[in-house]
């Protein structure tokens, strides 16, 4: 196959490529193995979804935002300002052609869905309507959860669906960018029957996405030089804002709460930001709305919006400097812009979480790298001083006597962690 984002190449037949790729679905939910045809997308996709627990059994997709809340949702989000050039480019298609056309947010939730009304009837059995959740840790593999995990326009034709419920149906999506920081805030998808697998449905989707765009950066005003907003959080409890030449050093809870936002310029609603905020189920809603009300104050209400929380300007975020040189393949210069772990003492299970992946992403670049003076400025950095994995690479190039004397401590202080685990546990062992 010429393009793996294609999913069917001319002159494939259909039946038989459902019939295969069912036999290799089959074998991949019994056994864990991928064989061919499966293209390397839908592997992956199906990987992630496995790991994530998705039933391939499942019978449909939860609906978390209904009525009222839909509604506020859908008309701040920024997707809203061109649904009609969507229905413009799509509605007729989608109509004429038994399809459905479906927009969702940067979470996979569903925030409309137009189209022919009896095939919209039939996609109502799983749940595939507005305020659904089809993210692929929630629904598996399919185009827009699978467009926006990838960030990319993809096509998933049939049994390469990861839910059985979902086999019958195929679909092609492009995800969708703010033009002024290139974030992702969704994706437009068509879904339908096995006709949209033809390579033309992936362009159309993929025009209409950057039809989108472009009429965003038309429609939404530039920030002026007094509005830029920076933020720095990595290597600090208290993260440093600057608001327009002003500098605002926020609490932690409050440097937690910018942070996920600056990474949600689509927002997010109370209970998402209580889960990413918060160990602890119990903790009420209101502690987070004095939280939010204290932050108000700090910041301004001009910058600070609620239905749902959101920051009112774009911000620039040191995370997003390194990663963004991580995925251009800049090692050296996102090595340089990584001041430390990001908000090292916060508890925030999001923020634990997007700490992590930082910083592997950046140490295994780093070992890939093969760069003894990155890897040595890595070890002997604070956060570095304990990681056996930049130690065991940089003895590998540079055996100096100080670094085997080190990687010989690492080791032994890890052998006897190992010891003292087993000593406590008799008879299991690690795990």
């Amino acid at each position: 196959m010429t393009d793996p984002w294609v999913a069917l190449e001319p002159g494939a037949d259909p039946d038989e490529r459902v019939r295969m790729l069912r036999r290799a679905h089959e074998r991949f939910t019994d056994m864990g193995t991928v064989s061919r045809p499966v293209r390397s997308v839908v592997a992956d996709s199906w990987r992630r979804s496995a790991k994530a627990r998705v039933c391939p059994e499942g019978t449909g997709a939860a609906v978390e935002l209904t009525d009222g809340d839909l509604g506020a949702y859908r008309a701040e989000h920024p997707l809203a300002r061109v649904m009609p050039l969507f229905r413009e480019l799509m509605g007729t298609f989608a109509a004429d052609g038994e399809h459905l056309l479906a927009v969702c947010d940067a979470q996979g939730r569903l925030l409309w869905v137009e189209g022919h009304p009896q095939t919209r009837q039939r996609a109502g059995r799983m749940n595939f309507v507005p305020g659904a959740r089809w993210a692929e840790s929630a629904m598996g593999t399919n185009a827009p959860g699978t467009a926006v995990a990838e960030d990319r326009p993809v096509q998933v034709f049939a049994t390469e669906h990861f839910m059985r419920r979902v086999q019958p149906w195929t679909c092609a999506a492009a995800p969708v960018h703010d033009p002024r920081t290139g974030r992702l805030i969704g994706a437009v998808d068509i879904t339908g029957g096995d006709g949209l697998a033809h390579p033309h449905s992936l362009a159309f989707v993929q025009a209409v996405a950057r039809a989108a765009e472009c009429q965003l950066a038309l429609i939404t005003p530039s920030m002026g030089t007094g509005e830029t907003v920076e933020l720095a959080a990595l290597g600090r409890d208290e993260a440093l804002l600057v608001v327009g030449g002003r500098k605002v050093r926020l609490s932690r809870r409050h440097s937690e709460i910018v942070v996920l936002l600056a990474r949600h310029p689509e927002g997010l609603t109370g209970d998402e930001l209580l889960c990413a905020l918060y160990e602890d189920e119990s903790v009420p809603p209101v502690t987070l709305r004095a939280e939010l009300a204290r932050l108000r104050r700090v910041l301004g209400a001009e910058l600070l919006r609620s239905r749902p929380y959101r920051l009112a300007a774009p911000v620039e975020c040191d995370v997003d400097t390194v990663e963004r040189r991580l995925g251009a393949g800049a090692v050296t210069a996102a090595a340089a812009a990584y001041a430390g772990p990001l908000l090292p003492q916060s508890q925030a299970p999001a923020l634990v979480r997007l700490r992590r992946r930082l910083a592997d992403q950046l140490r295994s670049a780093l070992v890939d790298r093969n760069d003894p003076d990155l890897l040595a400025d890595w070890a002997h950095a604070p956060w570095g001083e304990d990681d056996l994995m930049v130690w065991r690479a940089l003895a590998s190039l540079r055996p100096s006597a100080p670094v085997l004397a080190r990687l010989r401590e690492l080791d032994t202080e890890l052998a006897s962690s190992e010891s003292d685990v087993s000593g406590r546990w008799p008879g299991r062992g690690l795990r």
